[in-house]
């Protein structure tokens, strides 16, 4: 990667350990605020999570509402419902307690509850000027890396696309890493999440605005996601490789933060609009496929991760070994079940058109290593759709079906 000019800032706290949520009153009182609104999904709740929590904030004396409507896929509606209750309630802060989609919500929900007008108005880059309430956030899965990022992505049900809302004032205040939590996790959510963070952290490595900070991240992140995600899936309440699986999650969404992404989520972020499907299996499931498109503009890269992943590669050229950073990927998702297509998903391709265009309007795409066209985006969902690998080498074609999509916005 050659020199140049690049901005590092990250400014949240981070607090991590196993039981520190039971901390999460006096860690939240040190933000100045008497009142949170927790943020968080029905079945966080139902499975007994917020427990200890709930008993930390009382015994901090700091007044709590719960507001446990998040959905996956987090719609501007829901935002929108939770910024009324917030202001009805005036409550100080906001604290998420869940997954990416709980984070987010809480992340869209503070900063509606301080700036005008409706969540959709703010797509892009830099939108938000008054400062968002404090927020604070705890993952109960090991993915997103969203306490550690300034942006969140909201579905507008009425176009089913998913937008990005991104400012450096999005960035949590704090955030909870506790092992505790994730413990229970089910073997599906385990893989789904942990491939989202290795998808995070491929994708910020790789990236054309990626710097030394943010490839240092990533890199630690890609190490640390080989060697805990399998054992996190087969054992589960293995504490350690839960504990790194929560730090890796985090470093990649610091990683990210600063270099953006690239296709996959360019892509992915369209079938969660279109088709709901969860976040982490659609990126997951493509993983492979942008790699192999992209291994042309990046080989020496996909050496290094190959080695992180734990291949050996000595004695093979530099595409053979970026090859088996692929090979490994694809490894890694058929043993936890992970589809090797899209079409299993549940993705159509008789809505092609509107995932392409879609698609193309993700700011990722332009980060991406190697050059991409709408031509490109139709290719790499056609060879996803029938878990072909080959003849990618070839692409960047001229399609006349598919006209090219300048984006109207900066897109997430």
């Amino acid at each position: 990667m050659s020199l140049m000019p690049f901005t590092y800032f990250m400014p949240t706290r981070v607090e991590c350990g196993n039981e520190i949520s039971k901390k999460t009153g006096e860690l939240v009182k040190d933000l100045g605020v008497s009142s949170v609104l927790i943020v968080t999904d029905k079945g966080v709740r139902g499975a007994g999570l917020l427990q200890g929590i709930e008993k930390s904030l009382a015994s901090a004396n700091l007044h709590y509402e719960i507001y446990d409507e998040v959905e996956p896929n987090p719609s501007a509606e829901t935002i929108h419902r939770g910024t009324e209750f917030i202001k009805q309630q005036n409550i100080e802060a906001v604290l998420a307690v869940g997954g990416g989609s709980s984070i987010d919500t809480a992340k869209g929900i503070a900063a509606m509850a301080t700036n005008p007008g409706h969540i959709l108005e703010y797509e892009g880059v830099g939108k938000i000027s008054n400062n968002p309430l404090p927020i604070i956030a705890i993952p109960t899965t090991a993915g997103t890396g969203s306490e550690a990022t300034n942006s969140t992505v909201v579905t507008n049900k009425e176009t089913s696309f998913k937008l990005g809302v991104l400012s450096s004032l999005l960035f949590p205040n704090l955030a909870i890493l506790d092992s505790a939590l994730i413990l229970r996790l089910p073997q599906e959510i385990t893989a789904a999440t942990g491939m989202d963070a290795l998808t995070h952290a491929i994708e910020s490595y790789t990236s054309k605005t990626a710097s030394p900070v943010s490839q240092a991240f990533a890199m630690q992140a890609i190490k640390m996601i080989g060697e805990n995600l399998t054992r996190s899936y087969f054992v589960g309440t293995d504490i350690e490789s839960r504990e790194n699986m929560l730090v890796a999650s985090l470093l990649a969404g610091v990683a990210f933060s600063q270099s953006r992404l690239g296709n996959v989520h360019a892509i992915s972020h369209t079938f969660g609009g279109v088709f709901n499907i969860p976040h982490g299996i659609a990126n997951a499931a493509l993983l492979p496929f942008v790699m192999k498109f992209n291994l042309p503009a990046c080989a020496d890269q996909y050496r290094e991760i190959a080695i992180a992943l734990g291949r050996d590669v000595s004695g093979l050229s530099t595409v053979q070994a970026a090859e088996k950073a692929i090979e490994t990927v694809i490894e890694m998702n058929q043993c936890m079940n992970i589809p090797l297509n899209i079409k299993e998903l549940g993705v159509s391709l008789d809505v092609l058109p509107k995932l392409v265009e879609d698609s193309m309007r993700s700011g990722n795409v332009f980060v991406n290593p190697r050059l991409t066209k709408a031509s490109d985006i139709q290719l790499i969902i056609e060879k996803a759709y029938e878990g072909d690998l080959e003849g990618f080498n070839n692409s960047n074609r001229n399609n006349s079906a598919t006209k090219i999509i300048e984006p109207a916005v900066v897109n997430v």
